[in-house]
């Protein structure tokens, strides 16, 4: 039976060709990870948002990358989001994380900004912070490469190697949070890194 109440799982990246697989578009890569194994085509355009409906489990979802740049997205996600007449805590959205280890993720229930550009751009446009996320992890550069070249930079070859375990554990971890709730998410997948036996 599927449930009435629908979830928006909406990653963040920067558009186009030249950002693709970045560190800073591994909410994109989650998303279009989840669109795959739930076979939900993006293939909708709307308010500046590329996304598609479908069903993850018994849960009905809007699975959605805005089509501005990073420190524009929170206007299309929330335009969108009202269009499906969805409330915050509905909104769960899929963001890189250098204050967390690549191989890390953490699932937050709401807050701040954190320095993230697109987390701030959503809550300047909701008017606050009262939507769930998950942090995942790409880790600080060494100290003489610059942050901005580190986050805009391609995986380096050893991450490469992980990058398909972390992106399926953010998956799951997206997939667990609309199934069964924040809490128990949060006691799975804050406590575990990629690579343990755990999940």
């Amino acid at each position: 039976m599927v449930t009435d109440t629908p979830w928006m799982i909406a990653g963040l990246g920067n558009p186009g060709r030249k950002y693709a697989k970045t560190r800073h578009n591994i909410g994109f890569m989650v998303v279009e990870q989840l669109a795959e194994k739930f076979d939900i085509p993006l293939n909708q355009k709307k308010f500046d948002t590329l996304f598609g409906l479908g069903e993850v489990d018994t849960v009905k979802v809007i699975l959605t990358e805005p089509l501005a740049f990073m420190n524009r997205s929170g206007p299309p996600i929330l335009q969108l989001a009202k269009y499906y007449k969805l409330t915050l805590d509905h909104v769960l959205v899929i963001h890189d994380d250098i204050d967390i280890l690549f191989g890390n993720l953490k699932i937050k229930a709401k807050g701040g900004h954190g320095g993230h550009n697109g987390i701030r751009s959503i809550i300047g446009a909701a008017g606050g912070g009262e939507f769930p996320r998950i942090r995942v992890g790409i880790g600080r550069p060494d100290t003489h490469i610059d942050v901005t070249d580190h986050v805009l930079g391609k995986f380096a070859k050893e991450e490469t190697s992980l990058l398909e375990s972390v992106l399926t554990i953010a998956g799951d971890a997206a997939q667990e949070i609309i199934n069964k709730g924040l809490t128990l998410s949060m006691n799975k997948f804050n406590r575990n890194v990629v690579g343990s036996d755990n999940l």
